[in-house]
């Protein structure tokens, strides 16, 4: 590897060289044991985890009725929604189970704190590719 990686120096100095990954998993079990996706790009543990975690706060929304207890929105996430696993971060990784519970017990009032698309890196990708043309 060269040190550079998309015209951004990489030397691993603020992050892992090469940045991070964040899998997404189907918990509905609809894909199997395989990830529906693995998103790369993250240049930091922070964005990562980020990222993972705002993406499995929606996902617990996503499967959140009026009137559903935390019981009952934990067994719908673990039913049909998704979870997101940092990948190469070691036990430094956000993991949906330290905050699971706070999440079924507390519906989200700041839309802010669902909105994994606007740390997505392939948003950035997408940005420069718009530039070239």
């Amino acid at each position: 590897m060269s040190g550079r990686e998309g015209g951004v120096f990489d030397t691993g100095l603020f992050g892992r060289q090469g940045g991070y990954a964040v899998r997404i998993m189907d918990l509905s079990g609809g894909n199997g044991a395989e990830p529906v996706e693995t998103i790369r790009g993250f240049r930091t543990l922070e964005h990562a985890n980020a990222f993972a975690r705002r993406y499995v706060r929606d996902s617990v929304e996503r499967c959140r009725a009026a009137g559903m207890s935390a019981e009952a929105v934990i067994a719908a996430w673990f039913a049909f929604g998704e979870d997101a696993e940092v990948v190469g971060a070691g036990g430094e990784g956000w993991h949906s189970a330290a905050e699971l519970s706070d999440f079924a017990a507390r519906p989200v009032r700041d839309a802010e704190e669902r909105n994994w698309r606007v740390l997505d890196p392939r948003r950035d990708e997408d940005g420069e590719a718009e530039e070239e043309e």
